[in-house]
Formats: C-alpha cells, structure tokens, sequence
C-alpha cells in the first residue's frame, strides 16, 4: 500500500462508547488531502440460537462542512426527545430483568387502592 493509503486509513483519534449490544465508534481520519472528518460506527451484536453471535455495523462519514449544521439538529433533536419524554429510558421496562421504582404518583395511586375493603364471596 502507498503511503497516502496507509494514512487515510490511520486513527488519529478514537473514542468508544459501550451500550449494551450496540458499541459505538467516534472516529478521527486524514483524508489523502491530509484533513480530518469523523465517521460514526454502530456495531450491534446478535446471537444466534446455537449461541454463536455476528456484529452488523453500520458507518456514518462527517465532514468538516457539515460539522455546524449536524450538531445544530442533532442539539434540536435530542433537546426535542429529552423534553417530549424526558430521560427515562422506556424500552428498559421491557427488558427480563426490570424492576420497576415506586414513584410518588405511584404510591398516591396504592393510597386509593387501599380503602376499599376486601370482602370474599363467603362473606355475603
């Protein structure tokens, strides 16, 4: 490989960020004209029933003239998220191991349950 190969395909700089099943990868590179752009990798791991596992990935290239405008809707659209259903993460209530926090409607809610009688059928 020529030596302007080897430094488009260079790191320069990298972070991780683990999520459950899905990792991401922020990613630094030199372009052949010796600029930076970033790519986003998504790499989600699925197991299969006999317990082997594949990664599907999927990658996103950001250049520097886009850089403004993407973190302006990416701003918007997660200020958008935050204040339409606020920070709870929902789809952790589906997952087999979700307990769920009593919160203070929650408990409003058992305080009204709890003057009503309990009356069996033999007791008529």
């Amino acid at each position: 490989m020529r030596e302007n190969e080897m430094l488009e395909k260079e790191e320069i700089f990298s972070k991780v960020l683990r999520a459950g099943r899905r990792t991401y990868f922020f990613d630094v590179r030199s372009t052949k004209a010796d600029d930076y752009y970033i790519t986003i990798t998504e790499s989600k791991k699925f197991t299969e029933e006999d317990g082997s596992f594949h990664f599907k990935k999927h990658k996103i290239y950001l250049y520097k003239e886009d850089f403004a405008a993407f973190r302006e809707i990416l701003d918007e659209m997660t200020d958008f998220v935050l204040d339409q259903k606020g920070e709870e993460v929902i789809s952790e209530r589906h997952q087999k191991d979700f307990k769920r926090e009593t919160y203070p409607a929650d408990i409003e809610e058992l305080k009204s349950t709890e003057s009503f009688t309990n009356i069996e059928f033999e007791d008529i």
